[in-house]
């Protein structure tokens, strides 16, 4: 019988942890619709604030209570078998089950100090790069000697590093053989606001870069959808601090990034409004807006604090790479459908509004039609336009 690992417990308390919040908030749900019937206020109009009370009251409120102790128990229980038992290695199924429950959750779990959220880190070849001496990972592989052009790749929301290998092809590792890159990957919680995650990769590219033991001449970026929102803010909140490290950005590459937002949070944020025009459903919307806030950012692509329109980088080569679905141009699978997330105009920066236009040149810009929004990690075809821009 195998013995559980310090990892398996961790994720059992993060998992259970997030079991008993997810209770404690479909109760304050459902007394605040029954309290809604009780009033029997208009279809529309102000919802109704106050709890149940009486007998209804004490039966909400024990419910509340046996919710909690529950969870203290299990934490209670859990706690002391953490401390003792070894630590385990990470699976791929693993990292793929917190990856998306950080997408989806994230701001929630960091703020909780849940053990499911992630910390951002750089991978080589599997391994955590450690920021104060970056070298001893890659002389263990032999790779030090391609530190002079450096290529850290960005993963989308609900995804992890691992996420770029598919289908058997990695676009990293390849431009590695091909172009002698030396491919560095950022694993972060894609649940945490975009400007939020921008501010801590442009700090670790600074403490990376500024470590002298690596020998850097050139850097390149490549983002996948929300990664490439991040990479953007990254370079926007270097420059406000000065930091040394973009002087070595020569190109940035965006993979369906949707720059100008995506209709699918777009639509979600429609949703919560009309949910919220009537009091009998304004409660089901405390559900409804749990999502993170990285996702929501992705309404609009914001990628800093202050909302405002960001520029690309300047003296930076920048590209993108769009999918459609469709075989064929067409209003309706450019604009809608798009690559099944983001539509074609978000993805290649383009706005009726031009002070939002990212102005990026048609020869920077590659359009893949039959494709669909994960694709673009691993075409063929993607990956040879990605070569040639690099």
């Amino acid at each position: 019988m195998p013995v559980p690992n310090r990892s398996q417990i961790s994720d059992i308390r993060g998992a259970a942890s997030m079991l008993v919040d997810g209770a404690m908030a479909t109760t304050e749900v459902v007394e605040k619709m029954h309290r809604t019937i009780q009033a029997r206020p208009w279809p529309l109009g102000v919802s109704v604030t106050d709890r149940t009370r009486g007998m209804t009251g004490l039966v909400y409120r024990s419910i509340r209570t046996g919710i909690q102790l529950f969870g203290r128990a299990i934490e209670a229980g859990l706690t002391p078998m953490t401390m003792l038992l070894p630590e385990g290695e990470s699976s791929r199924l693993r990292n793929a089950y917190r990856s998306a429950a950080n997408g989806v959750f994230g701001d929630y779990l960091a703020r909780t100090g849940n053990p499911l959220a992630i910390d951002m880190s750089l991978h080589h070849r599997g391994g955590q790069v450690d920021l104060n001496d970056p070298t001893n990972l890659l002389r263990q592989h032999g790779d030090a000697v391609q530190a002079g052009k450096l290529l850290v790749l960005v993963h989308g929301s609900c995804m992890n590093e691992q996420q770029w290998n598919r289908d058997g092809h990695d676009h990293g590792a390849a431009l590695a053989d091909d172009l002698g890159y030396l491919p560095l990957y950022l694993r972060y919680n894609s649940g945490l606001h975009i400007e939020s995650n921008g501010r801590s990769f442009a700090e670790l590219l600074e403490t990376l870069i500024g470590n002298r033991k690596l020998p850097v001449k050139e850097l390149a970026i490549m983002g996948h959808s929300m990664g490439g929102l991040v990479a953007r803010s990254a370079c926007h909140y270097a420059r406000a601090a000065g930091h040394a490290w973009p002087k070595y950005l020569r190109k940035l590459v965006f993979l369906g990034t949707p720059h100008h937002g995506a209709p699918l949070e777009q639509g979600g944020r429609g949703l919560d409004v009309l949910m919220g025009l009537s009091p009998y459903s304004v409660p089901l919307t405390r559900l409804s807006r749990a999502r993170s806030a990285g996702i929501c950012d992705l309404r609009y692509g914001t990628v800093s604090a202050s909302k405002h329109s960001v520029p690309l980088p300047s003296g930076v080569k920048c590209y993108a790479a769009a999918a459609v679905l469709a075989a064929k141009r067409g209003l309706l699978s450019d604009r809608l459908v798009g690559d099944g997330l983001v539509p074609l105009d978000s993805a290649l920066g383009r706005h009726r509004d031009v002070d939002r236009s990212l102005k990026i040149p048609k020869s920077c810009q590659w359009v893949g039609h039959g494709l669909g929004h994960r694709d673009l990690l691993c075409h063929p075809d993607v990956y040879l336009q990605v070569r040639r821009w690099l």
